[in-house]
């Protein structure tokens, strides 16, 4: 992508309202906290020192409504003893450059590579600088420093009580996690009916797996509808893939695919109504009509062999998503499951052992290529040399150009100039609706607290809707707090306008100068996926040859691995695509190709795993071959993918020559599915193989393709992807 294209998007990207469903309830929850300690700090103390708890209570409230799978509560009280330690050492090293600007840099660095943990760790921690860069104005001694820390902390404790005494949608965010999860795969389902090699992203699987982990305490309260669902979920997937599938499922016309398409329809009207009720909290309700297609006819059944038995395992599956969802005759407490207290949840760490854990995660990301880890260095960078130059310029409030830097810059190109774009975009409105309203209503220290308790909330409710709608409402709230603290209009606004401009300057400044492309590492990222799914479909085929617990539980962790180095490769490959660099080793058409290659290997995989045989089978060698040359041509291949070299197939075909040889009669649909796979790796080879001519011209093709693109309009229109 072009410089010129790039920009495009960023302004595009940065602008757009994110279509997402608000939530007043949270935001009047949290606006009332910014509300409690605003009031009687400027009724007993000054406006000086109500505004300094005002930051408090605001930020730690914003940290409220990061995606986190942890209470509220905890992350409010978090984020308000951060923000009170950050102001207190802040000034203490306040009095001379020399001392403060180290300690912002260290500070500063540390937030950046709190990213490591998360993006709401990275987020919460890039407010606390925010806070040591502001707050240091405020004191003028030791005590009046403790004084506003303890305030500011107070402002969290605000927060975390309201949460407390007026929950919610308590579990919300997992119910709807889960939810997704389920009307993910109905919406699969149904799109299997029309495409049955229709792609899955596996995403919501992922976050509703993620937000499945709790603490044991957690465990104590949680719902019983949120303990079953998931893995039903995960079950049910690969089956329908493999009823709808015309090599290894039904017939591709006839009866038999009308029957798989009641099925399949069927099977989405059951997950939908589950997650509904999961989301609601209420019992599931299905269309008659709907429990009448889903039984399996003894003698008119027109499905036949192992499609007759994917239908009755799907049939199965799904009586089991409607007794958990609280309806099929079970109205009462979902069944909890059976065992341990250990082995009933996926365990998260608990805040005390949390800290192992986050020096695990920064020990990993300590290195010179790590995004992170160049994130944490420009943002130290940025910081200071921020806070040197606006403290040199004749403008009061220098701290808002690196406060702007800090809370615009992300790991990634992309979301640091969208949102520089989206903050400037948002001062401007926010500052000049601040300003009519000003002049309108005349200085008044209470009006501009009551004001600055309206932004706030406003700032909340469209928080979600994209950063420069909720920005605006943030730069009307600073506006008014400092009116408060008694700053005039006709002094606040330009500077304001002046700095964020400054500051976001700087910001993207900073990913030019010192930048962590994603293109360069597309070639190693498609490496991890290949060998990830390598690994995946061995562990099934070996679970096939063999079944037995060890190797279920090997095939469930190869899994987990395989989706997470997807996640991966996708997360590259979008910010590959949106960056401005030339491409190095893969070019883009060669990446999509691949891509879809290898989503056809995973599916090929998926698909064997829904024939996973009874633990009393007998053992087939013949799969166990093939498992053992898969396994070690896909990790050789990864390794030639990554030097860009040829990736070769040979111990693959051998074995799967060998295995039709043979006089197995017990695995043909398993050795149909193999079968794909090879043409999946076939389809990986040609996408990913070139000449020396090619590799030497290659990037110079791609260069023209792009040039060529840039004049013409994105309608869509292009090479036909590979199914997959």
């Amino acid at each position: 992508m072009t410089w010129l294209r790039a920009v495009g998007e960023i302004l595009r990207s940065g602008l757009t309202i994110e279509e997402t469903r608000l939530e007043p309830l949270l935001a009047l929850r949290t606006a009332a906290g910014v509300a409690i300690v605003i009031g009687p700090a400027l009724w007993l103390v000054s406006p000086a020192f109500a505004a300094s708890a005002a930051l408090g209570a605001y930020s730690a409230g914003g940290a409220t409504f990061q995606r986190t799978w942890r209470p509220r509560k905890v992350i409010a009280l978090g984020a308000g003893a951060g923000l009170a330690l950050s102001t207190f050492v802040g000034y203490l090293a306040a009095g001379r450059l020399v001392t403060f600007l180290p300690l912002l840099a260290v500070w500063a660095l540390a937030a950046g590579m709190a990213w490591a943990v998360g993006s709401t760790a990275g987020i919460v921690a890039a407010t606390t600088v925010g806070s040591m860069l502001v707050t240091v104005t405020l004191p003028t001694s030791v005590g009046q420093a403790l004084e506003h820390a303890g305030v500011i902390a107070l402002g969290g404790v605000a927060q975390a009580v309201l949460i407390l005494l007026f929950p919610v949608r308590r579990w919300g965010a997992h119910r709807d996690a889960l939810a997704d999860a389920l009307a993910a795969v109905a919406d699969y389902a149904r799109r299997l009916r029309h495409d049955p090699t229709a792609p899955f992203d596996p995403e919501p699987l992922m976050t509703a797996r993620d937000a499945a982990a709790v603490t044991p305490s957690q465990a104590r309260t949680r719902p019983p509808v949120l303990h079953g669902p998931r893995g039903l979920a995960e079950r049910i997937r690969p089956v329908v893939a493999a009823l709808a599938d015309p090599d290894v499922g039904a017939p591709a016309e006839g009866p038999g695919r009308d029957r798989a398409r009641e099925l399949l329809d069927a099977a989405a009207d059951v997950l939908d109504a589950a997650a509904r009720s999961i989301r609601r909290g209420t019992p599931a309700e299905v269309r008659p009509g709907t429990t009448d297609v889903l039984r399996v006819d003894e003698e008119h059944e027109v499905l036949e062999g192992p499609a007759r038995q994917t239908a009755e395992r799907l049939v199965e599956l799904l009586g089991e998503v409607l007794e958990v969802a609280g309806s099929g005759g079970t109205r009462g407490r979902t069944r909890t499951p059976s065992g341990p207290a250990g082995a009933q949840f996926l365990v998260r760490p608990t805040m005390f052992r949390l800290l192992r854990v986050v020096v695990r995660a920064v020990r990993r990301e300590f290195r010179r290529d790590s995004p992170v880890f160049r994130h944490a260095v420009r943002l130290a960078a940025v910081a200071t040399l921020g806070y040197l130059i606006a403290s040199r310029l004749p403008l009061g409030h220098g701290y808002w150009a690196p406060i702007a830097s800090v809370m615009v810059m992300r790991p990634d190109f992309h979301r640091t100039y969208a949102r520089a774009v989206s903050r400037l975009a948002g001062t401007l409105a926010g500052v000049a609706l601040a300003t009519v309203t000003v002049r309108a209503l005349g200085p008044d220290a209470h009006v501009f607290g009551a004001l600055a308790v309206v932004s706030a909330g406003l700032s909340y409710t469209l928080i979600r809707t994209g950063y420069a709608y909720s920005q605006c409402f943030t730069a009307a709230y600073v506006v008014f707090l400092l009116g408060m603290g008694g700053q005039a209009w006709e002094q606040t606004v330009p500077e304001r306008v002046v700095l964020t401009v400054l500051g976001g300057a700087l910001a993207m400044l900073a990913y030019v100068v010192f930048p962590a492309w994603e293109t360069p590492k597309l070639a190693g990222r498609l490496a991890d996926w290949l060998a990830a799914n390598g690994r995946y479909a061995a562990a099934v085929l070996r679970n096939y040859a063999e079944p037995t617990r060890e190797h279920r539980a090997d095939m469930r962790r190869a899994l987990l691995a395989s989706r997470e180095a997807r996640a991966s490769w996708q997360e590259s490959y979008d910010r590959a695509r949106q960056e401005p660099v030339r491409p190095r080793g893969l070019t883009s058409r060669e990446a999509q190709e691949a891509q879809e290659a290898l989503k056809g290997f995973g599916r090929a995989a998926m698909l064997m795993e829904s024939h996973a045989p009874q633990a009393d089978n007998r053992f087939v060698p013949e799969v166990e071959r093939f498992a053992e040359a898969l396994e070690a041509d896909t990790a050789q291949a990864a390794v030639d993918v990554r030097e860009h070299r040829n990736p070769d197939w040979g111990r693959v075909e051998e074995a799967l020559h060998a295995w039709k040889d043979a006089a197995d009669k017990r695995s043909p649909v398993v050795r149909r599915e193999a079968e794909l796979q090879q043409r999946a790796l076939d389809d990986l080879a040609t996408a990913v193989s070139r000449t020396p001519l090619e590799r030497d011209v290659g990037s110079v093709r791609e260069e023209q393709r792009v040039r060529a693109a840039v004049g013409v309009d994105d309608d869509g229109s292009g090479p036909a992807r590979r199914g997959g």
